[in-house]
């Protein structure tokens, strides 16, 4: 799939020149092309810069994708005026940072009136996975203690799912045996799945597992597309990078859409 506003031949010519980039990080200087991907080692470097050169907080990033996230799923699946079922989300949420997006997704869910719950079986040590816990917790937002293993009990109870348990760099090993459980039921359910920044399970480089694993109806990349993306097929891509300075967005040659008035997402 070719992203709009992307010309196939710039895009695959963008997709060699990150193949071809050091495992250190990308040449910027030798890569001046525009793109429509990040490679996983430009995803890494566009986040230093933001932390580093910018310093911007890591809570501030996660916060403003959490939220744009939020925006994503309220745009796709819009409130219904009656029907308290059309109202659920089940958030399914890994130990790392797309974890801790998830819990800020689900936490503005809520402040937007949608019925979220979520299932975060391998908690995080870190602080502000704690602290965002917390915040879910006093929201009253409910935290399953199991996922059903009969997939229908979760069609039935839920209008969608969003998938936030593993992010671009992260081995599916390195998040333990609940997590993968969850992500092999999520690969059975008949209602509509939102994936944050990848499909959880593919290879952010490559898109590897693509056939058989996840195949989500929605995708967010956060702050701009990985490589992978390219191989999504769904009904719907947004990005959420509304945040990244335009200076960060040409060093890093992106041509991507712009955003309409206040929106903190585009379609791609």
């Amino acid at each position: 799939m070719h992203l709009k506003g992307c010309g196939g031949g710039g895009c695959l010519r963008a997709q060699i020149t990150s193949a071809m980039s050091s495992v250190s990080g990308p040449d910027l200087a030798e890569a001046p092309e525009e793109r429509c991907f990040l490679s996983t080692a430009e995803a890494a470097a566009l986040e230093r810069e933001l932390l580093e050169d910018y310093r911007f907080g890591r809570q501030q990033l996660v916060e403003w994708c959490g939220h744009a996230s939020a925006v994503a799923v309220t745009k796709v699946f819009p409130l219904p005026a009656h029907s308290r079922k059309q109202r659920t989300v089940l958030v399914v949420c890994g130990p790392e940072q797309n974890g801790a997006v998830g819990l800020v997704c689900a936490r503005h869910l809520r402040v937007f009136e949608y019925e979220p719950t979520i299932f975060y079986p391998t908690r995080s040590l870190d602080p502000l996975h704690r602290d965002l816990t917390t915040q879910c917790e006093k929201m009253d937002i409910p935290f399953l203690s199991y996922l059903p293993t009969e997939v229908q009990l979760i069609n039935d109870a839920y209008r969608l799912v969003v998938d936030a348990v593993l992010g671009p760099g992260v081995e599916p090993a390195k998040v333990g045996g609940p997590c993968m459980r969850a992500l092999a039921t999520l690969k059975l359910l008949s209602i509509p799945l939102v994936s944050l920044d990848i499909p959880s399970g593919w290879d952010p480089e490559t898109g590897g597992d693509a056939e058989d694993g996840l195949r989500p109806d929605v995708l967010v990349s956060l702050a701009a597309p990985k490589q992978c993306a390219g191989r999504f097929s769904g009904r719907h891509h947004f990005v959420a990078g509304r945040f990244v300075p335009d200076d960060v967005r040409r060093k890093f040659a992106l041509r991507l859409p712009g955003y309409t008035g206040t929106d903190c997402i585009a379609a791609l």
